[in-house]
């Protein structure tokens, strides 16, 4: 039986889990900023540097860096990493994406990281909304970033513009009137 070449698709997907998630199954280890060497992924995932390259540059979410020989996930990791990200003074707001049923949570507790490094933020609402819906109806929530930063908590901003941070206390989000 033949292997059916991934679709870009797929590929993305397969990327985003190996860089992200699981590099041990390809035995990479992650250097410092995320980086992959290109030749072992191409390897493992049994494609082309084409293949990669044009998934890389049709990514709408700009979810990989392609660096000549090196390949990164640029955020959303679940296993230790190194970004090499840089504190960086936020927007006074930012916005998070969600779905209804997290909103008891999040009123409870704040965002929190989960699974990943780094609670993950938006410099606009559209960009909000189209994470929110990835499971259902979305649900944009204001974060007080400037707020946020002046009382000491970090921000960071990744190679494709998401901004990350720790955790954000509850106190410091507007929830939508319902």
């Amino acid at each position: 039986m033949t292997n059916k070449p991934l679709s870009d698709k797929q590929l993305s997907h397969q990327l985003s889990y190996l860089l992200r998630h699981a590099p041990h199954e390809a035995g990479l280890t992650l250097a410092p900023g995320g980086w992959v060497p290109l030749p072992r992924v191409l390897a493992h995932l049994g494609v082309t540097r084409e293949q990669v390259a044009r998934v890389v540059a049709a990514s709408d979410k700009q979810r990989f860096s392609l660096d000549g020989e090196r390949i990164r996930a640029n955020q959303g990791h679940s296993v230790p990493v190194d970004l090499e990200l840089v504190p960086t003074l936020p927007p006074a707001v930012l916005y998070h994406g969600t779905f209804p049923d997290a909103l008891p949570a999040i009123r409870a507790s704040g965002l929190k990281a989960m699974n990943r490094h780094h609670v993950h933020l938006s410099p606009d609402v559209a960009t909000a909304r189209q994470v929110g819906a990835r499971r259902g109806p979305p649900v944009v929530l204001t974060v007080q970033a400037g707020q946020m930063y002046a009382a000491g908590y970090l921000f960071y901003i990744s190679a494709n513009g998401v901004w990350l941070t720790e955790h954000v206390p509850a106190e410091f989000t507007e929830f939508p009137l319902s």
